[in-house]
């Protein structure tokens, strides 16, 4: 399709380029494109490295910091007690470590205390082993008053670790942090608010500490402000990564008090849609506003037996430290009564800082972001630089980069998991370094001979146009869908716009058209740039699409300066068409050439070993009653060690309600001399056609946790108690339609009652306790160096059930 060579409406027609075809026109056209390119891309790799160098950790200060300081070396000797080994909750070694933090707590002169009681479970974590969940759990808390208490200010982490794994960075990290936060503030002057220290227990089990504290601790019954302090891995920015809603004016606290503040509302709406839980969801549930932060690359070692002390990145730890510093004395010099507003506020970094503005923007600015692309494109079809119809292709044809870019990631990664399945049971690859700068190119070879392709026919400026449309059109999905990330193409878009509108209504052949379109990209790389970085540890390689999409649509709002990488757009004939083609495709071949060098390279780099070894997933299931055992597996493509223990699929619901439901892969064990669980009947009365039974369940042996559930085809539950808790009664498809599931039992057992309707003669309940090591069962070959444990909450558990009809 032609374009006209003057534009359709009155005035005074633009001046053609001799031997150019009006269509072909870019945005901009500097004399020297060579030097604008070189000029442009220097100022914008400037620009990146920036952005990028301030997301780095601080250098960590050593132990003889200054003692108002927060200082990661000491913070890291009390790493080293606490993770010396996993403490699961209710095992002997958390005790130890219960009684570490006790007596470092008491030695800064803190009111301390241990919350010893039953709690249920919190958040969306129940189902998990097949009913409703309690636990026993001692949490630590302390305090330090303030000189005019406006309210509470809480600091909070767990300090119980997974069964696979000594919790170095999960959550000793955050526990020793908060010794330290502790020891800074006592050595300075006391705060306006009270602050309390609450390390809670049996966070990895059910969140049943923080939900014990914040629904019943005399200390919470008022709320307050919390912080919850977490780690995901082993490395990288500490980000702030959720809020309580409607949290603008905490969000402007983190800003102005953080030293190092990282954190975008985008990741905030995300987490609210997924089904994860930490500790901060048991305070959500009770109304209390604040923080939750946590650093989050490194996830392969995440709940695995390499989460060492070692592991540790101290830089990580004095950020997590420096930050929660920082915002305990700020929050604690604050009115905490003025903290809630009415809206939740947009944020993301910029070198230096935050920026923040309200959320009730976000809608205008992406309106606006629509209505100035337009006008963009009114004036670039006005000034002939493309028609209608080109702008409608440019349009349209935007969106193949959009789409294929991050199916391609995909792809990309099926195939490398393909040659390397042990991937698909990490959160991210020991060393991923070289897959993540794969998928980039990957994208950046996507955009480019996208660019090659339709830029001689549809035109650089439709082109240009076109992709910022589609910025702005998300933007204004996004403001309706998920408003904190809005600004991610709302922002951009507007840069992109406000840079064209200036290139086209300045002098073409001199430089400020071209400053104008680098700086409009330079928004774009402050704002994407880090959300590409940050989206890999967030979602690991398996998500990997998500950050090329970003990619992209970084690309995209840099089309103008991508521009002057290629010849003049034109008029060009014979070879000199066929050279600027040729030209043209370099770019995006380089690109694709080291999108395969890369993932090679990580393929060759990152192999299994002994220090990175590959994950796999075991389980032992006994029936005591009728001695049968089984190997069981979650993996859905068994690594070589794993196969030899299990050679077919089947459901063990019936047999092991405690385990849940779905298929696992299992196979045949040998029969161990193991003990079931005790089950005594305490009282049996009847009465109106309900029968009470008051039962004790013991553990025969040191176990993690006990469950007990009910053969609804003989009985239906109508309620139930644990510990003289009530507990709800909801029934779960399958033989065992109720079940409960109690973490860290005590040795002298826990009493259940239980209310039914009978349908049966005998009443049948399913006991069964788990504990975790297989090394001593007949039968198990200990793992080779190269084969680890993948980090889960049943890896290595040994479960022994037995059916008692009553």
């Amino acid at each position: 399709m032609g374009a006209p060579t003057t534009p359709a409406t009155t005035g005074t027609p633009p001046r053609p380029i001799p031997g150019v075809h009006p269509a072909s026109r870019a945005l901009t056209r500097p004399r020297r494109r060579l030097v604008a390119a070189a000029a442009a891309l220097v100022a914008l790799a400037a620009v990146g490295a920036g952005s990028l160098l301030d997301l780095r950790t601080p250098a960590p200060k050593s132990a003889d910091a200054p003692a108002g300081a927060f200082s990661a070396g000491r913070a890291y000797e009390d790493v080293q007690v606490i993770a010396a080994r996993s403490h699961v909750a209710g095992s002997p070694a958390n005790e130890e470590v219960r009684a570490h933090l006790e007596q470092q707590l008491r030695g800064l002169g803190l009111e301390t205390e241990v919350q010893d009681t039953v709690a249920p479970e919190a958040g969306q974590l129940s189902g998990a082993a097949g009913g409703a969940t309690v636990a026993r759990v001692r949490n630590v808390v302390a305090r330090l008053p303030g000189t005019d208490s406006t309210g509470r200010v809480f600091l909070v982490s767990h300090y119980d670790s997974v069964q696979t794994g000594p919790g170095g960075n999960d959550d000793a990290a955050g526990t020793s942090t908060i010794l330290e936060v502790a020891r800074a503030l006592t050595t300075g002057p006391r705060p306006r608010n009270d602050i309390v220290f609450v390390l809670t227990d049996a966070e990895e089990a059910c969140l049943c500490g923080a939900a014990a504290f914040a629904a019943s601790h005399p200390l919470a019954a008022d709320g307050g402000v919390v912080l919850n302090l977490e780690a995901r891995g082993s490395t990288g920015p500490v980000i702030m990564f959720e809020t309580s809603r409607n949290n603008a004016k905490l969000v402007d606290i983190f800003g102005r008090a953080a030293p190092h503040p990282v954190g975008t509302s985008f990741a905030v709406e995300i987490y609210r849609a997924l089904p994860n839980d930490t500790d901060f969801t048991a305070f959500l549930d009770q109304k209390f506003v604040g923080l939750n932060s946590a650093y989050i690359d490194g996830g392969a070692i995440y709940h695995t037996p390499l989460d060492t002390p070692a592991a540790m990145d101290r830089g990580s730890l004095q950020q997590h430290g420096d930050n929660a510093l920082g915002l305990a004395r700020e929050f604690g010099g604050t009115d905490l009564t003025e903290l809630r507003s009415g809206h939740d506020a947009t944020y993301f970094p910029v070198p230096g800082g935050l920026v923040r503005y309200p959320g009730w923007l976000t809608v205008p600015l992406a309106l606006l972001a629509v209505a100035l692309v337009g006008t963009l494109g009114w004036l670039t079809r006005r000034s002939g630089r493309a028609s209608t119809g080109r702008l409608a292709a440019g349009f349209a044809l935007a969106l193949v980069p959009i789409v294929a870019a991050p199916v391609a990631a995909q792809l990309l990664w099926l195939a490398i998991t393909t040659i390397r399945p042990g991937y698909a049971e990490l959160l991210d690859p020991y060393r991923p370094i070289w897959y993540r700068l794969a998928v980039l190119a990957l994208a950046t070879a996507i955009l480019f001979t996208w660019y090659a392709l339709t830029r001689r026919r549809i035109g650089p400026a439709a082109l240009a146009v076109g992709g910022l449309a589609w910025l702005a059109l998300l933007g204004v999905l996004l403001a309706v869908a998920v408003p904190g990330g809005a600004y991610l193409t709302t922002v951009p878009a507007l840069a992109g716009a406000l840079g064209g509108l200036v290139a086209l209504r300045t002098r073409q052949t001199g430089p400020w058209p071209v400053v104008a379109v680098t700086a409009a990209a330079a928004v774009g790389v402050v704002i994407l740039l880090p959300t590409v970085v940050l989206l890999f540890p967030a979602l690991g390689m398996a998500m990997g699409g998500v950050a090329a999409l970003v990619a992209v649509l970084l690309g995209l709002v840099a089309l103008p300066v991508v521009d002057l990488l290629h010849p003049q757009a034109g008029g060009q004939r014979g070879l000199l068409a066929l050279r600027a083609r040729r030209l043209a495709v370099l770019p995006a071949g380089a690109a694709a050439v080291a999108a395969v060098v890369l993932a090679g390279v990580g393929l060759g780099v990152d192999r299994f070993d002994a220090a990175h070894p590959a994950p796999t997933h075991l389980m032992y299931a006994m029936d005591a009653g009728t001695g049968q055992a089984r190997w069981l597996s979650h993996e859905s493509d068994p690594q070589p060690w794993t196969d030899g223990y299990v050679d077919g699929v089947t459901d063990v619901g019936d047999d092991f309600p405690g385990l849940g439901d779905g298929e696992l892969r299992t196979g045949p064990a040998q029969s161990a001399n193991l003990p079931a669980p005790k089950l005594e009947v305490l009282a049996d009365a009847t009465a109106g056609g309900e029968r009470t039974l008051r039962l004790r369940l013991t553990p025969q042996r040191a176990a993690r946790l006990a469950t007990l559930h009910v053969d609804t085809s003989t009985a239906t539950v109508l309620r139930a108690e644990v510990a003289g808790r009530s507990v709800p009664v909801e029934p779960r498809a399958g033989k065992w339609g109720f079940g409960l599931v109690f973490h860290a039992p005590p040795a002298e057992g826990i009493e259940v009652t239980l209310t039914v309707r009978p349908i049966a003669g005998q009443v049948a309940l399913r006991a069964m306790d788990a504990s975790d090591g297989l090394d001593a069962l007949p039968g198990f070959r200990p793992r080779p160096p190269a084969v680890g444990v993948v980090g889960s909450h049943s890896s290595e558990m040994l479960a022994v059930a037995r059916t008692y009809p009553i």
